[in-house]
């Protein structure tokens, strides 16, 4: 079993930046992918961006540009830098993680970023 704790997240204006934070409980290599989703009220879940394994990165079209996924190998620990903040980016942000084969799938408990002036 994978546990993933994130940290981050909170409150900004438009135009502002927020990191997030992800920390699995095993060894980044023995995973498939590492991301970020996020909900809004009343929407699906959606994929925010991902890195995998081999540290490619892919991002929704909403967010190129102004997200960037990065990971500390040694820390098992994989970051959202959200910067140019815009009120539709509110929602509340899960990450992810997909087992080596594809077949288990990890979530963390969730985290609150709210973009309003």
């Amino acid at each position: 079993q994978v546990q993933l704790v994130e940290s981050g997240g909170g409150s900004a204006q438009p135009g502002g930046s927020l990191r997030l934070s992800c920390a699995a409980s095993v060894s980044f290599f023995s995973l498939n992918t590492m991301g970020w989703y996020r909900q809004a009220p009343g929407e699906q879940r959606e994929l925010v961006a991902l890195i995998t394994r081999g540290g490619s990165t892919n991002y929704a079209d909403s967010v190129k540009g102004r997200f960037t996924i990065s990971r500390d190998v040694a820390k098992n620990t994989v970051y959202l830098q959200m910067n140019s903040l815009k009120p539709e980016d509110t929602a509340v942000y899960y990450c992810n993680a997909v087992g080596r084969y594809g077949l288990d799938d990890y979530w963390g408990q969730g985290t609150q970023v709210t973009v309003s002036s």
